[in-house]
């Protein structure tokens, strides 16, 4: 069979690209090795950990803040069970979705794992046997897989990946949550909120270290209100396995730190799934940590063969993947295209919800900027304090003398959705004026923002 263009992985990049390729008239065809299209993002990633957090903040919410409101909410239960059906029912629903705009597009789908097998063809091998398809262009979209610990090998019964936390059937007693990242931070809520002993262990000295310091300790009192325990700065170096679970050494400074825990989740991180593939065989260059190196285009070191996602150099996060899959799929059109790295969005969805976009305040000034910061507590935020949402602060980076936004942060409520005004105000190149003078609806969240620009334009209103 030949196509214009062959996508090899159907996570949120590979089927984004088949089907903007197929609306600008390619013939394509998508593979993946999966019964379900979606990738780690929707099957076992982004959406069943968010439909996890939103069942178990709405329980954590019944128990602990319901009475303030006059609701009265005794013999609360959570039957775990109904909830992971729930979770499954979400997931199968959007897999469906993608289904639809598979064949709505008239998207050849191919159930297999690929291999590129020279640079036009690709070859997929799955219940079927083998077919060898033949493409004008090839777009590697094969994303990420968790990374493990060496002395850790997961066995998802008592070793835990973020896949297998997702799935569990009870609340454990304990669990050690090695990893203070997004992925982290977000399960270690989901069963802390279910009654789990649950202690993060992080080698560096804070959580969530790629946001400021003022956010991430803001965080971290919140979510030690929550019952969740933290060790900075911690190293494990090895585990045993014992009765009741496994028993961890961390090193903290010159002291050793022993914990024991029913369940410990690994979350140091994800690597690209580039094994298996022949991209290295057919010539495509990889870099030190086995991202596959990209050009302008997306195009690899082998003309006609491409690269979105995990995959390549950058954050690892869906959204990304989306956008490079869109502009790699233009530019193939001879589209005008383009992906803005700068002002993409980053965020952990714990309750309340830490997002961010742009630099944050240590790289404006790591990058000579003369800066001005202003935040704004959610505290004065009339929205905020009358939902009951009144924890954190937004805050806003811009450059001193040309008042041009250069980041944002936001630990609050539905800080993933407040975040993308700063987004688009970035994207347009605009300035902490241009957000102080724009009129937001009273009373929001979204104001907690504006009044940020205004304190960094030197005009503090509601602080």
């Amino acid at each position: 069979m030949d196509f214009d263009l062959v996508v090899i992985g159907a996570g949120p990049g590979g089927y984004t690209a088949a089907i903007r390729a197929a609306q600008l008239g390619m013939t394509t065809a998508i593979v993946e090795k999966g019964k379900t299209l979606g990738g780690t993002c929707l099957n076992v990633g982004c959406i069943p950990s968010k439909a996890l957090l939103s069942s178990t903040e709405l329980f954590y919410e019944a128990q602990k803040q319901f009475a303030v409101h006059g609701i009265s909410a005794e013999g609360l239960s959570m039957d775990v069970a109904k909830m992971m059906k729930r979770k499954d029912g979400v997931v199968r629903r959007m897999a469906r979705g993608v289904d639809f705009l598979m064949d709505k597009n008239g998207i050849e789908r191919m159930t297999g794992t690929g291999r590129i097998a020279g640079p036009d063809e690709v070859e997929v091998t799955g219940d079927a046997g083998r077919q060898r398809l033949k493409a004008k262009r090839i777009l590697i979209a094969t994303g990420s897989r968790v990374a493990g610990l060496p002395f850790l090998e997961f066995d998802g019964e008592t070793v835990l990946s973020s896949d297998d936390a997702v799935a569990l059937g009870q609340a454990p007693e304990s669990m050690a949550v090695i990893g203070g990242g997004a992925i982290g931070l977000e399960l270690g809520s989901v069963w802390a909120r279910l009654g789990t002993a649950v202690t993060v262990v992080e080698f560096l000295p804070r959580i969530a270290a790629t946001f400021d310091d003022d956010i991430t300790q803001a965080l971290q009192k919140l979510l030690q209100r929550q019952g969740l325990k933290f060790h900075l700065g911690s190293g494990v170096e090895s585990a045993e396995r014992t009765e009741g679970g496994v028993k961890l050494t961390a090193a903290k400074g010159d002291e050793k730190l022993v914990l024991e825990a029913e369940k410990v989740l690994v979350a140091v991180g994800r690597k690209p799934n580039t094994e298996g593939l022949g991209a290295a065989e057919a010539g495509v260059e990889l870099d030190e940590r086995g991202c596959i190196k990209t050009g302008a285009e997306w195009q690899t070191s082998v003309p006609g063969i491409y690269a979105i996602g995990d995959v390549v150099a950058g954050p690892m996060l869906a959204h990304k993947a989306e956008q490079e899959a869109i502009a790699a799929v233009e530019r193939m059109a001879g589209k005008p295209s383009s992906v803005n790295y700068d002002v993409i969005p980053s965020v952990i969805y714990t309750a309340p919800e830490l997002a961010a976009a742009g630099l944050t305040e240590a790289e404006a000034k790591a990058n000579g900027n003369e800066i001005a910061v202003g935040t704004f507590p959610f505290q004065a935020n009339g929205r905020a304090v009358a939902g009951g949402h009144a924890d954190g602060l937004a805050k806003v980076i811009a450059d001193k003398a040309a008042g041009r936004v250069l980041g944002a942060q936001i630990l609050s409520a539905n800080a993933s959705e407040l975040i993308a005004e700063a987004v688009l105000l970035m994207e347009l190149g605009g300035n902490a004026e241009d957000l102080a003078r724009t009129i937001h609806a009273h009373p929001t969240m979204s104001e907690g923002l504006r009044e940020a620009a205004h304190a960094a334009i030197g005009e503090p209103l509601h602080t």
